[in-house]
This record gives C-alpha cells, structure tokens and sequence, in this order.
C-alpha cells in the first residue's frame, strides 16, 4: 500500500480522519449552542476520560461547533504551575475579538477590553513583572474592575461583562480549557464561582472543560454544587461499530477495503481505544501488499505498532518517573489484571511498606498525570492499557 496516502493519523490531539463514535456529545452541544443563543439558561460542560480516547480532538470539535455559530472562542491549556490569570485573559481576547467586528458600540468593545488587561496584569504582585509584560492589548487598563486580586472575585466580574458584550450583538462566547483537573485548587473554585453566576444571571457564556476521570471529584471538592453546575460527558472506548467505521471509512475514499477478519483482529488489538485504533490501522496500511487488507496483515503489522506505542505512548510516560513512582507502578500493575483501579492498601501490601511512607511516590504521579485517585482509597492508571505495558518491560 502506498504509505503516502495512508489516512491514519495517531497524534496527539491530532483528529481523526473520520470522528466516530461521539454524535452523542456532538448533539447534546449543539443544543446547547442553540439553547444560549435564544437566551435559555445551560449549564456548563466537562469531558471526562482517560487519555487516548479523544478529549482533546473532541474539545476542539465543539470549538469548532461554537465558531460555526458565529460564537466567539478562546482556548488554553492548564498546567499545574500556572496561574489562570494569563492564558484565560489571551483566551477570552481571542474569543472578544472574534464578536467584535459585529458590535455597534465600539467604545463598550474598548471598555471590556480594559477590563480584561486590568485582570491580566493582575496576575503578579511584582510590579517591575507586570511592567515587563503586556497582554497584547491596544488599550489602557480600567482600574477597579476585576483587578482586586482575588482571582474568584475577578473572574466572576470579567465574564459577566464578555457575557455583556456578547450579548449585545446577539451571540455566545465559550472559553475551552483542556487539562482542566491541573488547575489550582483557587482556579477551579473561581472558575467554578463564575459559571454558577453566569448560569443563574443566563449570560451567554459558557465554559467548556476537558480532563481526567477524577476531574469531577476535583471540581466537586471546591464547590458542593458542582455536580449540577456542569452537563458531564464520560468519554469512553469506541464501540466496535464504531472503531470500525473510523478506520472503514477513510479506507473507502481511498478505494480500500477490510477483511471481516481484520477488522476482528484490529479492534481486538486496539480494544476500542481511538488513539490505539489510528496507531494499528496506520501500521497495518503500510505493511498491507494490497487491497483488501487481511488479518494476516494486521498480525504482520502489530508488532511495529505495539514498539510505536511503548516508545511514544508508553515509555516516554514512564520515564518520567523517578525510581520510586516507577515501583509504585510496578506494584499497581501486578495488581491490576485488567488495568482497572487497585486499593492504595494493596499497593502498600505488595510493596511490603506503610502506606503513608508511599504517599510522596503517589502525589508525584498524581502530579506528572500517569495515575489517578479513582475513588477514596483507590488508584488507577490514567493511560490505558498502562498495567499491561508495565508487565511486558519488567
């Protein structure tokens, strides 16, 4: 087969040539779209999953939904050493600026903006910083508007006014934060404080999240009300109908088709997993001598995909790991037969140590991203079929 036009794409945040399997979500927010549009009060929404279903190609999606709309859009990613003041304030500049050109008062547009170089700069108490760096906008900052320091306070009022501006000319603004479980404990609970005002005064903005299984947990710990502050999405393994279609479908554009047998043998596999499915399928393609692709084929191909996957999914996860993290793993993994959540008691049991004196090795991959607190007391792999990569190398 001819590599060049192989359609797989595995990347990170890198879409699909065919997104299957989230019609589902792809509705739920068109109605949303619609419903804020009309000026009908909508919650919030948040995307859940492990990493490698698609959070993030599925997040940029709906952005790309919103924009269709005439919406305005901003985007930024969080990380757990930075503020949100900064790339909230570049993010909701992007998405002002979008809304502007249709806004018959051009002074409000300048007022607002004001506003939002007043928030940013206030994203430092050192004053030779904040003269240092300028957010990118034209006009001077507005004093004792959303600038009090309090970042729950400040955001709170910033929003209600995009909301206004937005308003005006008859549209909606959605900011898209993805690694939403990495922002600071006051982030979230500001950003949470702000979507329950903009929900109860049905100002047209919405917030629109992606992040972790425990990104839930997470916002539910800063706000009681969380759980009916946001419309939740739990994004899973495709489907086999699905995971089929995602790799028939860009194969037919291409005048090339699949055995029956090898698509049984791709989805057993990629088990579903989107990122897996484009991986396998890219590989098989360049190792298929023609058309139609066998499950010969796919067992050819499977062990350059599965040495793709522990050098770029897997291996450079692991080796971020400091010696400790990577036994703590190790233990998680020799518990896990199917990769699911373990008790952190057992992990302690099978290490042979005390639980608390484990807790600095847990913090840090809870930190780096690799594993997660699933419920109290339990802990699971944020990358899927981690356990079993984990058993192969050790």
């Amino acid at each position: 087969m001819d590599p060049v036009r192989n359609p797989y794409a595995p990347g990170a945040g890198q879409r699909p040539p065919e997104l299957a399997g989230r019609d589902r979500q792809l509705d739920a927010f068109d109605i949303v779209l619609e419903r804020v549009s009309r000026g009908r009060p909508e919650r919030s929404v948040v995307l859940t999953g492990l990493r490698g279903v698609g959070k993030t190609v599925l997040l940029n999606q709906l952005r790309s939904a919103a924009r269709s709309q005439g919406w305005g859009t901003g985007k930024l990613e969080a990380r757990p050493d930075q503020e949100l003041r900064r790339p909230l304030a570049s993010a909701l500049h992007m998405a002002v600026r979008q809304v502007a050109v249709a806004h018959r008062n051009p002074e409000m547009v300048d007022d607002f903006l004001g506003i939002l170089k007043a928030f940013a700069l206030r994203s430092t108490a050192d004053k030779g910083m904040r003269e240092r760096w300028q957010p990118g906008i034209d006009v001077p900052a507005v004093t004792g508007r959303a600038d009090s320091g309090d970042i729950e306070i400040d955001l709170v009022e910033l929003l209600m006014e995009a909301g206004q501006v937005a308003r005006d000319i008859g549209v909606g603004i959605a900011i898209f934060i993805d690694e939403m479980q990495d922002l600071s404990a006051a982030d979230v609970s500001a950003v949470c404080g702000a979507c329950h005002e903009l929900s109860q005064e049905g100002a047209p903005l919405i917030v629109v999240g992606a992040g972790l299984p425990h990104l839930p947990a997470v916002l539910s710990a800063s706000k009681s009300y969380s759980e009916r502050l946001f419309s939740y999405h739990k994004i899973d393994r495709l489907d086999r109908a699905a995971a089929d279609h995602a790799l028939i479908a860009p194969a037919d554009r291409e005048q090339v088709k699949f055995t029956e047998t090898a698509l049984d043998a791709l989805y057993r596999k990629a088990d579903g997993y989107p990122y897996f499915v484009q991986a396998y399928g890219k590989a098989t393609w360049d190792f298929a001598a023609q058309s139609p692709i066998g499950a010969e084929d796919v067992e050819l191909a499977a062990p350059a995909a599965e040495e793709e996957l522990a050098v770029g999914f897997f291996g450079s996860r692991y080796e971020r790991a400091t010696p400790a993290e990577r036994e703590y793993m190790r233990a998680m993994a020799d518990l896990s037969g199917d990769d699911g959540p373990v008790a952190t008691s057992a992990v302690a049991q099978e290490l042979g140590r005390k639980p608390a004196s484990l807790s600095p090795a847990r913090d840090g991959l809870i930190k780096k991203g690799l594993i997660y607190s699933a419920e109290r007391g339990t802990i699971g792999f944020t990358v899927p079929h981690f356990g079993r990569y984990l058993r192969s190398v050790s």
